[in-house]
C-alpha cells in the first residue's frame, strides 16, 4: 500500500520547531486528525525517540501547528496548535505555543494565505489564536514579495542569527455569552499546594499567554541557576515538580485530579521556578551577569525541564512580576513594572507589558516579544495509511 502525501513544512519558531499545515489538507474530523498527527510526529514512541516520525524527542521538537485564512475580519488566519506527548497517544490542544508562534507570520505569507500583504517592509499578520481565543500580531520582514530569510537578530537559545519577527499578544477574549477568564483563578496572589504530607509550597497561580504555576526554586531545593541536564538528572525533583504541576492544575480547575493532569493535559499548566537575580553560566557558556537581570527562571516543558524558555511562559512571568503580591513580584529586582528582563537556561528575555488593576483584579492588555523563525524544510510528510482508521 502506498503511503499518504500530505503538504506540510518544517519550521524554527523561536526555540521551538514543529510540522506546520494548512488545516484544508487534514481530516475535518477532529478524532482522525489526531491520529495522522501522531503518526506523522511518531507517538506514541515506547523507546521514546520518534524514529519514525517528524519529532525531535523533546517538547520543544514534538509540535504541530495547523493555519488557515480566518474568517473573522479583524484577523488574517486562524492558528491552532498542538502539543504532542512522546511517549503517550496524546496531543494536548489546551494551550498556545509562543514560539511557534512567530513562525505562523511566515508560514501563512509563504502559502498564500494574507491577502494582499505589501511587497517590502515589514508586513503585520493579524493572528487569530484560536485554542486560547487570542489576538496575536506579527510583524514580519518582507523583501520583493518574499519573506526576508537572513537577518543579525541573536535569540538565546538559536544559535544562528536570522531576521526579527515581533509579537505583540493582545487581552484574550472571552467565549460569546462567557465571562472573561480570571487571571489568577483562584482569587488569591499566592497559595498553597499540598503533595502527600510534605511541607505545603507557596505558589502563584496565573493564566497570562498559558496557564502558569509559579514557585520559588527553593521548594525545590534548587537555585533557580542550575542548567536543565543537571536538574534533568535528579528524579525525585522531577517527580516532585510534577506532583505540584498536577496539584496547581486541579487548584486551577484545568483538571479533576493530578492523573488527569500527567495523562491529558501535560503541556498546560506549566510549572516555573524562579529566583532572585544572581550570576551564573549560561547552557552556551556565557556568563550571564545578574546585574542586567530582574530574576531568574527555568520552567518545565512536559515533564523535564525546558532548554531555554517558552514563549507563553515569557508572558507569564511578565505579568506576574509586574503585579504586586504575587510570588515573582517578591522575587525581582525593584524597577519599572512595564517590562522584565529575566535569565534562563540559556541567557536572557526581554518582555514587554501593557497591565492595568489592582488588588487581584488585573488586566494583561498586551505583552510584546521579539523571536526569530525559519523554514527547515518544505515538501511533504510521507504518512502510512494502514492502521489509522
Amino acid at each position: 500500500m502506498r503511503q499518504l502525501r500530505i503538504p506540510a513544512t518544517y519550521m524554527r519558531g523561536g526555540t521551538s520547531k514543529g510540522v506546520f499545515f494548512v488545516a484544508d489538507d487534514l481530516p475535518m474530523n477532529a478524532a482522525e486528525r489526531d491520529r495522522w498527527l501522531l503518526r506523522i510526529v511518531g507517538s506514541p514512541d515506547a523507546y521514546g525517540k520518534q524514529i519514525d516520525g517528524m519529532g525531535g524527542a523533546t517538547s520543544s521538537t514534538s509540535k504541530v501547528v495547523l493555519v488557515s485564512r480566518s474568517s473573522r475580519p479583524d484577523c488574517d488566519v486562524d492558528y491552532l496548535f498542538g502539543a504532542v506527548s512522546i511517549g503517550n497517544p496524546v496531543i494536548d490542544w489546551s494551550g498556545n505555543c509562543g514560539n511557534l508562534s512567530a513562525a505562523v507570520g511566515p508560514f501563512a505569507l509563504e502559502r498564500g494565505l494574507v491577502a494582499n500583504p505589501p511587497k517590502e517592509g515589514v508586513v503585520t499578520v493579524r493572528i487569530w489564536q484560536a485554542n486560547i481565543g487570542q489576538k496575536i500580531l506579527a510583524r514580519v520582514p518582507v523583501v520583493g514579495g518574499q519573506v526576508r530569510e537572513l537577518g543579525d537578530f541573536m535569540l538565546d537559545g538559536v544559535s544562528f542569527p536570522a531576521p526579527e519577527i515581533e509579537l505583540e499578544f493582545l487581552e484574550p477574549e472571552p467565549a460569546p455569552g462567557q465571562p472573561a477568564p480570571a487571571l489568577f483563578p483562584t482569587g488569591n496572589l499566592v497559595d498553597e499546594l499540598r503533595v502527600g504530607n510534605l511541607p505545603p509550597v507557596p505558589a502563584t497561580l496565573i493564566v497570562a499567554g498559558i496557564p502558569t504555576i509559579f514557585i520559588a526554586a527553593a521548594s525545590l531545593g534548587l537555585k533557580g541557576t542550575e542548567l536543565p541536564d543537571v536538574v534533568n538528572g535528579l528524579p525525585d525533583v522531577l517527580v516532585r515538580a510534577e506532583a505540584l504541576r498536577g496539584a496547581g492544575a486541579v487548584a486551577m480547575g484545568l483538571a479533576r485530579n493530578p492523573y488527569e493532569a500527567t495523562r491529558l493535559r501535560p503541556h498546560s499548566p506549566k510549572l516555573a521556578l524562579v529566583a532572585p537575580a544572581s550570576s551564573y553560566r549560561a547552557a552556551d557558556g556565557r556568563q550571564m551577569d545578574g546585574r542586567e537581570l530582574d530574576l531568574v527562571c527555568r520552567i518545565f516543558s512536559m515533564g523535564p525541564m525546558h532548554h531555554a524558555m517558552t514563549g507563553t511562559g515569557g508572558l507569564a512571568i511578565a505579568a506576574a512580576a509586574a503585579i504586586p503580591g504575587t510570588l515573582v513580584h517578591d522575587l525581582r529586582r525593584p524597577g519599572p513594572t512595564d517590562s522584565v528582563c529575566f535569565g534562563h537556561a540559556s541567557g536572557r528575555l526581554r518582555v514587554g507589558i501593557q497591565i492595568e488593576g489592582s488588588g487581584t483584579e488585573w488586566r494583561v492588555i498586551s505583552t510584546r516579544m521579539s523571536r526569530s523563525a525559519r523554514v527547515l524544510m518544505d515538501g511533504w510528510v510521507r504518512l502510512p495509511a494502514e492502521g489509522l482508521v
